[in-house]
């Protein structure tokens, strides 16, 4: 299902050095070529600059929450946290594909390899305790996160061979990986301040309310119900120029509901200000209530201009009965994607193709081009033909839920893997049937699932669909303890070191990846490498074209679909207009109230 970003790192400008030893201030750096924004830009390009301050906003989100620290496995963290209360040496403006602007540091000098790198602190950046922000806290929240944070963090942190802090507000880091993403991930590592954490298990799981640089604080937290944050009346960067338009209201509060059909609810009657809606089925017919008719409540569709999520059944290859590829590919041929548009979801949504779909990274049609099969190298005999020439689609039904031919040719598949209809169903040689469970947290998901488990009947195959609440959910995810789940990886126009952890091998047994379909292919491993050391647009576009050709080749999940961004907010709330949002779509925190 399509998900919209509820939040976005802020970025404020300050000079910044690109390389050791430059002549040159830059404004910015940026993964590929030059930064956009010049030295005299006034805001973000999709920021209100004039915004109204204060009032509150309150959004009403499925589910429940356990923990206040997003950055560790235990625990499901309550949202907003690290977007409001925590920042980074640089931030990101998400009109770009990827360039980072100053924030807690006010100058990087890198290195022209990118080996090298050094952050210069700004003098009056403090934490909302008051106490300043300084390279001790840097060095501590890169070890901290890098030994008992999430596995991303350890990936991208241990690739810091050595850091030197000559001074409070200087630290330098070396690596000797090559990576040239990794200046721009260190830039947006999440600062803490180590003296909050003295004497503190950072593993642990916890409500308590944990100390940030952000323009916001943790204020009244129910758990499991609800957590709020208050502005910041000291917060050190609230008269940047950078920072106009966004963090407008005075207080932010998400409420947790049960179901999106309570949460729904809390909308129509005016308990949530906005409402992102991923239900196409609700969207075309529930916005009717008398509030949406007489103009109270606003109506609009946006349009992301990113990848669309890549979102889909994930076959757990971990388990024996999914590790034959014709096998993935049989139950990929089963899933009736035009009944579903039809019956399901109102009509309304796309089929993606692979995990850049819509976007110039996707190989979607494209023959694999002379810099792909340079990288692809003797893998290029292993790939099938209608792979390399860009001709594969997948499977179009009748809509029916039951199409003779395309089952037909899921059966042959099967049948080649050596499974047969017999008595009891499809089994294989020593009589054993085709059983699996397909784990859901979702009524949307859960609605495909039985979707899907009908049609496999027609085959014989046996597919339980059961629904867990979030909790369980988060546990087997973690523990990759299931045969399959819904999965969604929200790719971006610079992917970089997180498909690391989303599709190489060393995911595949590492706990709490989101490697979730067990994924261990040398050539994806290959192509990830090549796009973390392109030093040229073109060379790093390749590289994520062969990716998206390998995952799509390998059959890792049933693809789902996209749709555009459907947003409801109360008149109340304004926002800049969709034609004027960034790269990725709708952006809350650029929101304000006008009443």
């Amino acid at each position: 299902m399509n998900k919209i970003r509820l939040s976005i790192l802020s970025v404020i400008f300050l000079p910044l050095w690109i390389s050791a030893g430059s002549a040159e201030p830059k404004t910015g750096i940026a993964m590929h070529g030059e930064p956009a924004l010049a030295a005299d830009f006034k805001s973000l390009p999709y920021a209100n600059p004039d915004a109204p301050q204060g009032g509150t906003l309150r959004q009403a989100l499925v589910g429940t929450f356990d923990s206040l620290n997003p950055f560790i496995v235990k625990g499901n963290a309550a949202q907003g946290a690290r977007t409001y209360v925590f920042e980074s040496l640089m931030g990101r403006n998400w009109g770009e594909p990827f360039s980072l602007y100053g924030l807690l540091a006010e100058s990087i000098d890198v290195s022209d390899d990118r080996q090298t790198f050094t952050f210069k602190i700004r003098p009056e950046a403090k934490f909302s305790d008051g106490t300043p922000v300084t390279a001790a806290d840097v060095q501590f929240s890169l070890e901290t996160l890098r030994d008992h944070g999430r596995p991303n963090f350890k990936n991208n942190y241990g690739k810091i061979s050595k850091i030197e802090v000559p001074d409070d507000h200087t630290i330098t880091f070396h690596q000797d990986k090559g990576d040239r993403e990794l200046p721009m991930i260190i830039g947006l590592m999440p600062v803490l301040p180590k003296a909050a954490w003295k004497d503190k298990d950072f593993e642990v799981s916890s409500l308590d309310a944990m100390v940030g640089s952000g323009p916001y604080m943790f204020g009244d937290i129910r758990a499991g119900d609800s957590v709020t944050f208050k502005k910041n009346p000291a917060y050190w960067g609230k008269n940047l120029a950078i920072n106009k338009g966004l963090w407008n209201f005075d207080t932010l509060r998400f409420d947790y509901y049960k179901d999106a059909n309570t949460a729904f609810e809390a909308f129509k009657k005016g308990e949530a200000d906005i409402r992102i809606e991923n239900d196409p089925i609700r969207w075309a017919t529930g916005y009717d209530f008398p509030a949406a008719q007489n103009g109270d409540v606003k109506i609009e569709t946006y349009f992301g201009k990113t990848p669309a999520p890549a979102s889909g059944f994930a076959f757990n290859t971990r388990r024996p009965l999914f590790a034959d590829q014709k096998v993935r590919e049989a139950l990929t041929m089963a899933f009736d994607f035009e009944w579903a548009n039809a019956n399901l979801l109102n009509k309304l949504d796309k089929r993606i193709y692979g995990y850049y779909s819509g976007s110039e990274l996707s190989s979607a049609g494209k023959p694999a081009d002379a810099a792909e099969l340079a990288i692809l190298g003797d893998g290029k005999a292993k790939l099938r033909a209608d792979m390399l020439d860009g001709s594969y689609k997948l499977p179009v039904t009748d809509g029916s839920g039951h199409d003779r031919k395309v089952l037909r040719k899921a059966v042959d598949l099967l049948a080649e893997a050596g499974w047969k209809i017999g008595g009891n169903g499809l089994v294989n040689d020593k009589g054993e049937p085709f059983a699996f469970t397909i784990v859901v947290q979702s009524p949307d998901h859960e609605k495909l699932a039985l979707h899907y488990q009908r049609t496999l009947q027609l085959i014989g195959i046996k597919a339980e669909v059961k629904r867990v609440d979030d909790t369980q959910f988060k546990q087997l995810q973690t523990s990759y303890d299931y045969d399959m789940i819904p999965a969604t990886w929200y790719n971006s126009l610079s992917p970089g070191n997180e498909q690391t952890l989303y599709f190489a091998s060393l995911g595949r047994d590492t706990t709490g990846t989101r490697n979730y379909p067990g994924i261990a292919d040398p050539a994806i491993d290959h192509a990830i490498d090549a796009m973390l050391h392109a030093t040229s647009q073109e060379d790093f576009q390749a590289a994520v074209r062969l990716e998206d050709r390998l995952l799509v080749a390998g059959f890792y999940i049933v693809p789902f679909f996209t749709s555009d961004q459907w947003v409801g907010r109360w008149k109340y709330i304004g926002s800049n207009p969709p034609d004027k949002q960034p790269l990725p779509g709708f952006e809350a925190t650029t929101l304000w109230y006008q009443k």
